[in-house]
């Protein structure tokens, strides 16, 4: 717990369930955090609900409500919230006022004038009415006389970052509030700035209080942090408003944000995050294992802050946890050597065993990856097919339960083998980046080697080898060919010398592969038999499996032309590839439809129609992408991998029902 060390304070946005935020403060207020913020987040939730919440809940933590601006609440309203605040937590509450950025102020339909001005009238005026006397709003009517004054002193600080704020701030806060992403030079500046101001107003240096917001991501490595805050929009977001004078103090350069602002305003995030580096979020953010984190904040307060609000970039609980851990160690000295300004070497005065993970850490971390590299979540793409044939085996009375397992246990073998050669390749050709939605960055961020993922790879063929040899002994040499084709066929997705997903053969293969050619063997090898309901089944089957792929190459199409790949969707281009997808998906609902109609598959297989649900919403999404919403194709793939799911099943119970229904 916090000691009569450094103060730290805790920096939250109005955002998520307020029942959590409650209990974020409530951890806080334990650990001995001396203060929790609350900031305005435009188009989120409503700041001061938050705080009125918090305030009831605890006891001695200090609350702030920073920044809130003249324009959106008026003084006066500001003056009564400020009241009832400061009732509800007696002497506990502080208040920044800034400019309510004219854009968002713009985008309200909000007509903003002298920012500077009106924070500065507002100051006078909320103070004048918090101290009991008569205030002339408007001439035309009678003086407002408050009935609202707080029992108790409210600080008022200064949350602008201009020039003309901070000489506001000198001549009459009580102290200064800095924005998230701000830098270490500017902050210095700025500070020197507000204190000369100050002087020149005949107040005293120490008469006002400098804390700002630190914005921090906290991941088990360094690397794994910086990693992840490439990959939130926020993060990104923050990158491209960054001002020419705060990168200039920074040392970089405007063009660099101009390029990420491009990225972010096209909606291009994978691209926007690739083109940070490293060093522009060292500059602005607090990034790293708890004590980096702890270090930075040490060096926010070298530079300045009396008292470092510590904010997590992502306000879920175990990021609120982590935060909350790093400020605990920036507050007490054992913790972060104050001589250290290098955050990568903020170590030096940590424990060891705070320095090096357990070895239960360390295993779980390793398991973590292996689970991240083969892709669980896209393993329904071998076992419908399996499912499909083995419904079909179980409705002619043919079904086998043990060689079941065997087929089953060998296409998610399969599965986990191509997901895992596909990782190692697409990191070689740089396809996948750190920034790459749906990569699994186990191999990027170091958690697994190119060495220990072939070994997965290959243990997972060696396994389906190993299944061939039974299947083979029980059903004969077709199965040699169905399981050396699929051997072939997985590797090569990626895999060299072939390779057929980089020369646009990707979809069709993978429809033929993943339809037919599975579901008919499962079924040959459960069943020991050929049965042509198999291959009808299995083409709506292989239309959506084919339908996810395209709709990944489709959503990626600009960055795998960046990187000099040539898929099927960059070869017929963005309309076609929609016209596509379009047809990929309502093919499946066609073809079940038409044999349905013919007895070609039993009439319990129109049981695929409950999924209808799903397939407009998935066709809404392919509508808005197609139409320019390049958002609406940022989770297309896994809403299609939705519809295959739920349709596959249902076309499995279908097929299964056959043995009943007639």
């Amino acid at each position: 717990m916090v000691g009569p060390g450094r103060r730290i304070g805790l920096g939250l946005a109005a955002r998520g369930d307020v029942r959590d935020t409650v209990q974020y403060a409530l951890e806080a207020e334990r650990l001995g955090f001396e203060s929790v913020w609350i900031h305005d987040s435009y188009f989120e939730r409503d700041p001061i609900s938050y705080l009125a919440t918090i305030a009831l809940e605890t006891r001695t933590i200090r609350l702030g409500a920073g920044s809130l601006n003249p324009y959106t609440r008026d003084p006066a309203v500001l003056a009564m919230t400020g009241s009832s605040l400061d009732d509800l937590a007696p002497g506990r509450l502080s208040m920044a006022l800034g400019s309510g950025l004219p854009l968002r102020l713009a985008q309200m339909n909000i007509e903003y004038d002298d920012t500077v001005a009106r924070v500065s009238a507002a100051i006078d005026e909320i103070r004048t009415l918090w101290a009991g006397e008569r205030v002339v709003l408007n001439p035309h009517v009678p003086p407002l006389q408050p009935m609202f004054q707080p029992p108790h002193f409210i600080p008022m600080y200064i949350a602008g970052y201009q020039g003309r704020f901070l000489d506001l701030c000198g001549e009459k806060a009580d102290g200064y509030l800095a924005r998230p992403a701000e830098s270490i030079p500017a902050l210095r500046l700025m500070k020197q700035r507000i204190i000369r101001s100050a002087e020149a107003h005949g107040r005293a240096a120490g008469a006002i209080e400098f804390r700002g917001y630190v914005l921090a991501l906290v991941g088990d490595t360094r690397r794994d942090a910086l990693n992840r805050a490439k990959r939130e929009p926020f993060v990104i977001y923050m990158m491209s408003v960054l001002s020419n004078v705060s990168l200039k103090r920074a040392g970089f350069p405007p063009e660099l944000r101009d390029e990420i602002a491009a990225a972010w305003r096209a909606e291009e995030y994978h691209r926007a995050g690739g083109l940070i580096p490293d060093e522009l979020l060292d500059a602005f953010l607090a990034c790293g294992t708890r004590e980096d984190v702890a270090q930075k904040a040490l060096e926010y307060q070298q530079a300045g802050l009396d008292v470092p609000l510590i904010q997590p970039i992502v306000q879920e609980e175990a990021q609120v946890q982590a935060v909350m851990e790093a400020g605990i160690l920036y507050a007490t000295d054992r913790a972060v050597s104050p001589l250290a300004t290098d955050s990568r070497h903020a170590g030096a005065g940590v424990p060891a065993l705070a320095q090096r993970p357990s070895w239960t850490r360390r295993v779980w971390r390793h398991a973590q990856a292996w689970y991240e590299v083969t892709r669980p979540f896209s393993w329904t793409a071998s076992i419908i097919p399996v499912l499909a044939g083995a419904g079909l085996a179980w409705a002619n009375g043919h079904f086998t339960f043990w060689i079941f397992l065997l087929v089953l246990l060998g296409g998610v073998g399969l599965q986990i083998g191509t997901n895992v050669i596909n990782e190692i390749y697409d990191v070689r050709q740089g396809i996948d980046t750190i920034t790459s939605p749906r990569a699994s960055h186990a191999l990027l961020k170091g958690a697994l080697t190119e060495r220990e993922a072939f070994g997965v790879a290959f243990g997972a063929f060696a396994m389906v080898a190993l299944v061939g040899i039974v299947l083979i002994a029980v059903r004969g040499w077709p199965m040699l060919l169905l399981g050396v084709v699929g051997l072939v066929a997985g590797y090569s997705y990626t895999g060299p010398p072939f390779q057929y997903k980089f020369h646009a053969l990707g979809v069709p293969l993978v429809a033929v592969l993943m339809g037919p050619l599975m579901v008919v063997g499962s079924y040959y090898a459960i069943s020991g038999g050929f049965d042509v309901a198999a291959l009808y089944a299995s083409i709506p089957i292989g239309l959506l499996v084919a339908a996810i792929l395209h709709a990944n190459e489709w959503r990626d199409v600009s960055e795998d032309a960046r990187a000099g790949i040539f898929t099927l969707s960059a070869a017929i281009g963005a309309q076609a590839a929609h016209y596509l997808y379009v047809s990929l998906v309502t093919g499946a609902y066609l073809v079940i439809g038409l044999a349905a109609i013919a007895h070609l598959l039993p009439v319990s297989t129109l049981l695929v129609v409950l999924s209808l649900p799903v397939f407009v919403w998935v066709l809404r999404a392919s509508e808005l992408g197609a139409s320019g919403q390049v958002r609406a194709l940022s989770m297309i793939d896994l809403k299609t991998a939705r519809l295959h799911s739920i349709f596959g099943a249902l076309l499995v119970v279908g097929l299964a029902m056959a043995r009943y229904v007639h």
